[in-house]
């Protein structure tokens, strides 16, 4: 599970109850002589303690930190701030610590983050007035601490509330970043799959003419508006992107992470791309790649040479050069074709034509690596794919 942003104020709020607690019954012992009914403080600061101690738990989160805790636990403190003169009848004159002393504090700051400055606004009135009470002739210092623990009490609970909206605007961003990297892996399916079954059958029912042109001339109608539907990011994103966006642990509470895959031979992916007119060139050592990134690159392999075969003409060779560096795995296809003219990609992508941008720089983008796509007219095109060996390979 997710950790909240609030939770280390938790942890230092827990702390600081209890050495404040500390510090308030070591304070009384020091001065112990002082009182006039140490009977009183001491039985006071005996439940203070037992307080403190039996809560611990309750500080612990914002759940268990409930209204009814809150109001019980600012009720010990302005207890303690009102039972002071009864204890120490000189403690108005002198301007002495109240029984409770900073502990007080602790009080304001739990309402703090628990509810955020409006409640912290309220339980520092409250102490405010508690103290103001308690001092019969209220002098400078009395103002200041009062007025300090207001101040920061609030700020604290303005902090808080900043946080919890920054944590919600980022989960949010979470679950968005994960839909639209299933969109975009839906969309490369489609290319690859549906989209070029229907501009085969557009291609063959317009060749052969009669009732298969209008079944091709259908197959074109449909195709045009998938690739509409595709490029405008309305393929709706699965379960899959929603629980990428909770993270791990969150699909099930306690489930142990899945075991690492076993690692693939990139060259046994490739290898069947080899043909009277593709020749591929591996290492003669295996190219150990995760099964997930040594699908998606030869998927992207599979899409150059798609493009290979449809733009290149029917008499163009295409080479698969494979590269296995220590820090990264390089797969180049290259063509002999009439090449690429400048600025057909970008009118493609505009067109709804995501080959490129989505079967081959789309994978190369979720596995960490880039595609380098380089075409000179009459000369071919060579597409560059390369995968970091961090992304790409699994640890050994």
């Amino acid at each position: 599970m997710r950790m909240s942003v609030e939770q280390p104020l938790w942890r230092a709020l827990s702390a600081y109850r209890l050495l404040t607690m500390v510090y308030a019954v070591l304070l009384f012992v020091y001065e112990r002589q002082r009182f006039e009914r140490p009977w009183v403080a001491a039985g006071f600061l005996a439940v203070l303690a037992v307080w403190t101690l039996a809560t611990l738990p309750r500080v612990a989160n914002a759940e268990s930190c409930t209204r009814r805790f809150l109001v019980a636990d600012l009720t010990v403190a302005l207890t303690g701030i009102l039972l002071t003169p009864l204890a120490d009848a000189h403690a108005q004159q002198i301007d002495e610590p109240t029984l409770p002393s900073i502990w007080t504090a602790g009080s304001v700051l739990a309402f703090a983050v628990k509810g955020g400055w409006r409640w912290a606004c309220v339980a520092s009135s409250f102490v405010a007035v508690a103290n103001l009470v308690e001092r019969a002739h209220p002098s400078r210092d009395t103002f200041h601490n009062v007025l300090l623990v207001w101040v920061a009490s609030i700020a604290i609970g303005y902090v808080v509330e900043v946080a919890r909206a920054s944590e919600r605007t980022l989960a949010r961003a979470l679950e968005i970043e994960a839909a639209t990297r299933e969109r975009e892996r839906l969309a490369r399916d489609i290319h690859d799959s549906v989209l070029q079954v229907l501009a085969m059958v557009q291609r063959r029912g317009t060749a052969l003419g009669g009732e298969a042109a209008e079944l091709g001339r259908m197959a074109g109608e449909q195709e045009v508006a998938l690739r509409t539907l595709v490029s405008s990011g309305l393929v709706p994103a699965t379960r899959a992107s929603e629980d990428a966006a909770r993270g791990p642990g969150a699909a099930g509470g306690g489930e142990k992470p899945p075991e690492r895959p076993e690692l693939c031979d990139l060259r046994s992916l490739l290898a069947p791309y080899a043909g009277s007119k593709v020749t591929f060139a591996e290492p003669g050592a295996p190219v150990l790649l995760d099964p997930g990134a040594a699908g998606e690159l030869a998927a992207a392999v599979s899409a150059a040479l798609d493009n290979v075969g449809r733009h290149a003409g029917a008499g163009a060779r295409a080479w698969i050069l494979v590269e296995d560096w220590p820090e990264e795995v390089i797969v180049t296809v290259r063509d002999d074709g009439p090449g690429i003219p400048e600025g057909r990609l970008a009118q493609a992508e505009g067109e709804g034509r995501l080959g490129v941008a989505l079967s081959i720089r789309g994978r190369l983008r979720e596995l960490g690596g880039t595609a380098e796509l380089v075409s000179v007219p009459g000369q071919g095109t060579e597409v560059e794919l390369k995968v970091p060996r961090g992304r790409g390979k699994a640890a050994r």
